[in-house]
């Protein structure tokens, strides 16, 4: 099974995955203190939101990876898919 390698893209996926967390927090602090249940639902929204977002970023990722290791040292190539998955990334943000 594929790990992330990149550190960079790991210290990324866990700020993420942290502020999801506080925001989570943030829901259950409102459910407990009797918050109305449309701002309950704006703030569960907002969390999805951000798991989608690391979600789509570690799969982009490790398909990175994985092209990567197939390609080898071809630079061109690289260079190709670094431009596609970036187009992939934003187009995957889209469906959220």
């Amino acid at each position: 099974m594929t790990m992330l390698k990149d550190q960079k893209t790991r210290t990324d996926l866990l700020h993420r995955l942290k502020r999801a967390e506080g925001q989570l927090r943030g829901v259950q602090r409102m459910i407990e203190e009797g918050d109305d249940c449309l701002s309950i639902a704006g703030q569960m929204s907002a969390v999805r939101k951000a798991l989608d977002s690391a979600y789509v970023r570690m799969t982009v990722c490790f398909m990175e990876q994985e092209l990567s290791e197939r390609l080898g040292d071809d630079a061109q190539g690289k260079e190709g898919v670094a431009h596609m998955l970036e187009h992939m990334e934003t187009m995957l943000g889209k469906i959220r």
